[in-house]
């Protein structure tokens, strides 16, 4: 099980860089087309979906390697077992708050493609299509923290920090 999520984790970070390469490509797009006076409709648009579409993503893989930015201020002047109940208080009420945007941005994409919902863009995009992103990057954030608390739970979770170490300069 713990290989399966580890690859559903990596594969969500690896789709995140696939649309950060898509975000270039549109926003290159659209300068050669300024530069050398053609169009291609809706390269901004596009531009912002690959965007949302790598921010979502990516927030599973980045908070399995305790990449998100965490205020540690408290937790690191309390004893050991107020910790472990501010870290189970912590991913309980994460857990909840994201299983209602998960269920949110899945039914906003069922609902788009439900009434047919079109961007108002040149490109006239069904707008079910970018939201997928969003739906299934919180859909897997939300099995992440779920993972993460029940490895608090059992006592096996282990705190990862950022591999490099913050530069205040």
């Amino acid at each position: 099980m713990r290989t399966l999520l580890d690859r559903l984790y990596n594969a969500a970070g690896y789709l995140a860089a696939l649309f950060l390469v898509g975000t270039l490509a549109m926003v290159l797009t659209g300068i050669a087309g300024r530069i050398f006076r053609f169009h291609v409709p809706g390269t901004d648009s596009y531009a912002g979906y690959c965007m949302a579409a790598a921010g979502f993503l990516a927030l599973a893989h980045t908070f399995k390697r305790g990449e998100h930015i965490r205020v540690t201020l408290l937790l690191e002047h309390v004893a050991r077992r107020a910790r472990r109940a501010l870290e189970l208080w912590s991913l309980a009420i994460g857990t909840i708050l994201v299983a209602a945007f998960a269920y949110y941005s899945v039914r906003l994409a069922y609902q788009s493609w439900q009434f047919n919902d079109i961007s108002t863009g040149t490109d006239a995009t069904p707008l079910w299509v970018p939201q997928l992103a969003m739906a299934a990057g919180t859909l897997v954030l939300l099995v992440a923290l779920a993972d993460e608390l029940v490895l608090e739970l059992r006592g096996a979770r282990v705190a990862r920090a950022p591999a490099e170490a913050l530069r205040n300069e």
